[in-house]
């Protein structure tokens, strides 16, 4: 029998009376737990956030991005970009089954360009991505269209896709005959100060949808056919601004955005893909593109952490206080230790096990009531979420994660509040 753990447990537990020192310790861990509650509820409300952010961003953007580290545009005919492409069509598509579903692989050179449109009497600036046949067949982007359809060509008529934003701005609806003109500055012609309008290029082109996309960096984009971006920008065939890979099976090197997980055969073949591209070009996966809105998640929700920490480590000195008035009044007990042999070292440690055990109890009784109201909410979602949002209840994930964060730091805390009163025991 450990002498030390026996001796705090019977302080812990002892019914012989009840006393002041006895309430604040209950108060102690009572407190102690409804901050490991209110840890563990906030961490997985932020969770809840991340998650439907994560997904509202990678419901459409592509599972990786080839971009050019200097300049604007990719020369498909390089032979480092062809290696990299053949490499990621050929390690990604063994990822969603074997050599024969490489269809599942969508590798798609895109232009972007910013440019001036007009529609009706309204003007403004948007970007316009010109996408090649087969894009508008993604899945991913069809589930986000809002009104019409993603179709980027009626028979041999060109069709353009709007972001939402850009739309309500122009009052653009696809049922409505009016084109959209676009305008952008030839490259290869100097600007008329005599006439600067014979210096623009221009197309007018009819919506046939509206898309809903959440990144900040896609607001304003339209959507048209690779021909007709490539007539506007004066581009050859062989060139774009960067090649986007859809793997449309969900088969990716991350295996999610957050948790950098994969097999190693994807992430071989991303590694590959990257040397071949060299200095020339960057290979982005899908945390890559939008790092620094996922930088902004992690960092809030470790402010949050630290913030419900630091009012745990304030209410844990309730903690402190009750272990220095157990060691006043249990001196005649501490004698009796001495007079028994146990040297300062052991009592030191039955009372430090003593208050380490006052918060211990509090926080696990805090955890468990903190997953059990986190299940009611992710099971019926009691608490409405206030304001048009994408769902109608506050989000809950529990990630073990936290819970295991969450008790050692409080464990920590309160081995540190529990330790200060237990040095004023010295010989007498």
């Amino acid at each position: 029998m450990h002498l030390p753990s026996f001796i705090a447990r019977r302080y812990l537990f002892s019914k012989a009376h009840r006393n002041v020192i006895n309430i604040i310790s209950i108060v102690s861990a009572v407190a102690i737990g409804i901050g490991c509650m209110a840890l563990i509820i906030i961490l997985s409300v932020y969770n809840g956030f991340d998650n439907l952010v994560e997904s509202a961003y990678n419901s459409y953007i592509p599972d990786y991005v080839i971009e050019p580290a200097k300049g604007k545009t990719i020369f498909l005919s390089d032979e480092g970009v062809k290696a990299a492409v053949k490499e990621l069509q050929e390690g990604l598509a063994v990822e969603s089954g074997g050599r024969d579903a490489g269809s599942a692989v969508c590798i798609y050179p895109v232009l972007e360009e910013t440019v001036y449109v007009q529609y009706d009497v309204v003007q403004s600036i948007a970007r316009i991505k010109g996408v090649p046949s087969g894009y508008d067949s993604l899945k991913r982007l069809q589930d986000n269209i809002v009104d019409g359809d993603f179709e980027l060509s009626f028979g041999d008529l060109p069709r353009a896709v709007v972001e939402e934003g850009l739309a309500i701005s122009l009052m653009l609806r696809p049922q409505f005959s009016t084109p959209l003109e676009i305008y952008l500055p030839s490259r290869t012609e100097d600007i008329s100060l005599i006439m600067p309008q014979s210096s623009l290029l221009s197309r007018d082109i009819r919506p046939s949808g509206i898309i809903q996309l959440s990144s900040t960096d896609d607001k304003g984009i339209i959507y048209v056919p690779v021909d007709i971006a490539r007539e506007l920008m004066e581009y050859g065939e062989k060139e774009c601004t960067k090649i986007e890979v859809f793997v449309e099976n969900g088969a990716d090197a991350n295996g999610g955005v957050s948790e950098f997980k994969g097999s190693r055969k994807a992430k071989a073949a991303v590694s590959k893909a990257r040397k071949a591209l060299g200095e020339s070009c960057v290979l982005k996966d899908r945390y890559q593109q939008n790092e620094t809105v996922y930088k902004m998640m992690r960092a809030e929700k470790f402010a949050i952490y630290m913030i419900l920490l630091f009012v745990v480590a304030i209410i844990s000195v309730n903690l402190l206080s009750s272990l220095s008035m157990l060691i006043i009044e249990k001196k005649e007990d501490i004698g009796t230790y001495r007079a028994m042999g146990m040297n300062d070292s052991t009592i030191r440690k039955t009372f430090l096990l003593h208050g380490w055990l006052v918060c211990i109890s509090g926080a696990l009784v805090g955890i468990i009531v903190g997953l059990i109201l986190c299940w009611i909410q992710h099971r019926w979602g009691v608490i409405p979420l206030p304001g048009n949002f994408l769902v109608n209840s506050y989000p809950i994930e529990v990630k073990l994660t936290d819970v295991l964060l969450a008790l050692v730091s409080v464990a920590a805390v309160g081995f540190v509040m529990a330790y200060i009163p237990t040095r004023s025991i010295r010989e007498g």
